[in-house]
């Protein structure tokens, strides 16, 4: 009667979604201030006032029938461009609108690009850890997931990746600022991997793309974040707005095909037909129009460098081995018992939220998200000294 692959997706959620609903739960219990969740990668620094200003602008002077109807299908025209614009001024990549995509955010952009380049018997190499859903987005298109691993800073293991790219690839999925590590992957070794794309797309005679998976562009303390497009030619782009700007609930994002890519124009038609098929056309009107105000702007990522600062000395003057960030909002902390499922089961005696990496590809940590307040950050730090001292008897 029903699809079972997709009767079991939602009977079984991720481990990221059960975590943060087990979080409601004890807040309905005990109190939402006694519950230290750090499960969920949730901005909570305020969007920038231009969202603000630009919401009650649209508001005042937009005609209802303009601000929330339909715009066409790959997004409104003066958006498209305004990004485009944005790209080619920022980074120098000669971007036009007609390759820049809108979506509902970062999960429809890759799931449309998936849809896009998939063809039967196609593999899709991802970079462990992983974002969990990955799996989900390229088994949904029908594709197949291959792990490579990273190094030991978690960083790109290019003998791992050679390996792991063969006659069946048709893409590298990277994410940097990496998701769950904080790695920011650098200009050196962003340089080698193209290079190898280069080589096996020769040695099969057809590309091998680069997915860039960039939610986090903007939040990086200190490293520089390259733009994939000026170092590889067949790089599609997959971004959202979701962290940069804290609207994560308003799900707005856009897919950008290299100009400089292999029929770039039959790529794009193909990620407006994935877009089509899947139902993804016409991302919220209302905040197209925001975005394309906002491109550049950023909530304050000094908020993230304070909890960053604080829970990263906190957590290893107490015992525990952690990976520090150089972007994003996440701390890798390797597990003191070998099982990290266990351990975090054990850290909700404390009312600790954490994230286990058994579904991030790797065995051995936790991830635990600090785009949370810096006032739950400090009433949550007893509960890791608590947890601390079974483990180091500090």
């Amino acid at each position: 009667m029903v699809n079972e692959r997709m009767k079991k997706l939602g009977s079984e959620r991720s481990a990221i979604r059960e975590l943060f609903e087990y979080g409601n739960a004890r807040a309905a219990e005990i109190g939402r201030e006694n519950v230290y969740d750090f499960s969920l990668g949730n901005p909570n620094a305020p969007a920038p006032a231009c969202v603000r200003e630009e919401i009650e602008r649209l508001l005042r002077d937009t005609k209802p029938e303009v601000l929330h109807g339909y715009t066409s299908a790959q997004g409104a025209a003066d958006v498209r461009q305004a990004v485009a614009d944005y790209i080619r001024k920022t980074f120098g990549v000669p971007m036009r609108p007609d390759l820049v995509y809108m979506t509902c955010g970062a999960a429809a952009s890759l799931t449309v690009a998936l849809n896009a380049l998939c063809e039967a018997g196609d593999e899709f190499v991802v970079v462990a850890p992983y974002f969990p859903e990955y799996k989900v987005f390229v088994e949904g298109a029908g594709g197949k997931v291959v792990t490579a691993r990273s190094d030991e800073r978690f960083h790109l293991d290019l003998n791992a990746l050679d390996e792991a790219i063969g006659e069946r690839t048709k893409a590298v999925l990277i994410n940097s600022p990496n998701n769950p590590t904080g790695a920011v992957y650098g200009e050196r070794e962003l340089a080698a991997l193209a290079a190898l794309l280069r080589r096996k797309s020769a040695e099969r005679g057809a590309p091998v793309l680069l997915l860039s998976d960039e939610p986090y562009r903007e939040l990086s303390y200190g490293a520089e974040v390259p733009y994939l497009m000026n170092l590889y030619e067949n790089t599609v782009v997959c971004y959202s707005f979701s962290k940069s700007l804290s609207l994560a609930g308003e799900r707005i994002g856009y897919i950008a095909v290299s100009p400089q890519a292999e029929r770039a124009e039959e790529l794009y038609a193909a990620v407006c037909g994935a877009g089509r098929s899947l139902g993804f056309v016409c991302a919220p009107a209302l905040f197209q129009r925001v975005a394309a105000k906002c491109l550049g702007k950023t909530s304050d990522v000094e908020v993230y460098a304070r909890n960053r600062a604080v829970l990263y000395d906190a957590l290893t003057r107490a015992g525990f081995e952690c990976v520090k960030p150089e972007g994003a909002f996440y701390l890798f902390v390797k597990s003191p018992e070998p099982d990290a499922v266990r351990f975090c089961e054990r850290a909700k005696k404390y009312e600790l939220l954490l994230v286990p990496s058994d579904s991030f590809g790797v065995k051995g940590y936790a991830r635990v998200s600090y785009c949370v307040s810096s006032e739950m950050i400090g009433r949550a730090l007893p509960a890791f000294e608590k947890l601390a001292k079974e483990y180091f008897g500090r």
